[in-house]
This record gives structure tokens, sequence and C-alpha cells, in this order.
């Protein structure tokens, strides 16, 4: 693995907004659609990733957002909802929403920095879900200490997409 060597991490601000639509965009597509973009999943992206609702979680408290900005723009974020109950059983507060790397940033650290500082002084675990077919996340995971809570599916209009929950020790 690289070292995080030209990126600096910092709360994100409302001027981030549609930088952070856009990487979330990039990631996931990148992420989860193999075979071509048709309307389902570019429907959900489009709606789900706006800079609106990036506005809205970077005002709202409960959310955490920090970037990694590199000396052109933001490179990854963690965004981290902490009023969040874990899906399964509803006892884990906090979940990390999202944590997304530009793919020519990944293997420099950047994942391990954003999830520690978004966790940082926490006393209690937080949760995720990741598709059961992103093995590259859940690799990521384990290694971050992460175990397999339980599952759900993900749902994208009338469809269902298996995700693993896992949960975290603490970083204190």
């Amino acid at each position: 693995m690289g070292q995080l060597i030209t990126s600096k991490l910092r709360a994100a601000t409302p001027a981030d907004a549609s930088s952070l639509a856009a990487l979330a965009i990039e990631v996931w597509f990148g992420t989860y659609i193999r075979q071509g973009i048709n309307a389902h999943f570019a429907d959900f992206a489009l709606a789900q990733f706006t800079p609106d609702r990036f506005q809205g979680w970077i005002d709202d408290e409960d959310h955490v957002l920090i970037v990694s900005q590199n000396h052109d723009g933001i490179d990854g974020f963690i965004h981290l909802d902490q009023g969040s109950l874990d899906p399964v059983g509803g006892t884990v507060l906090g979940e990390v929403v999202s944590l997304y790397i530009q793919p020519r940033h990944q293997g420099r650290g950047l994942g391990t920095a954003l999830l520690h500082a978004g966790s940082r002084g926490r006393d209690a675990p937080i949760w995720l879900a990741v598709n059961c077919e992103n093995t590259k996340a859940g690799d990521f995971y384990a290694a971050q200490g992460f175990t397999k809570l339980g599952e759900i599916g993900f749902k994208i209009g009338s469809e269902s997409y298996p995700n693993d929950i896992l949960v975290s020790p603490a970083f204190v």
C-alpha cells in the first residue's frame, strides 16, 4: 500500500457539495455498473447523489462528512450518520453511509485515514452495508476489524440487492 502524502483531511463545507455529488456518481457507477448503464441505475444514482442532498447532509449536525483534499480537489470522502441504527438488530448507533475514494487514488491509505478520522472519539462501534459482490470493499473493512452482523437487501426501485451488514470495533 502506498503512502498518504499529498492529501489532507478536513470537514466538508457547503462549497464541496457539487464535488461530492460528482465523486459519488463516479465511484458508484465504477463500482457497481459493469455491463453498461441503464435507466434503472442511472435514475437511482442521479436522484441519490445530488449537490442539494450533500448540502443537506453537510448542514445536518447528525451527519459527518470528511473529505480528502489533494492539490487539485477532493479525491475521497466519508459520510457518517450518527443517528442511524443498524437494520439487523437496531442496537448499533452510527452508520458509515459511504466511504468513496476515486479509483486512481485507492491504495494510498486514504480509506483508512478517512475511516479513522470519521470515527475518532467514538466509544461505540459503527455499522455499514456493503454489497455482497463488492469483495474489494469487504476485504478492506475486514482488514479494519469489521465483522459481519447480518444481511439485508438494498432496494433500488422494485429490485433488491444483497448486502452484508458489518460492524466495527470502537475507534477510540
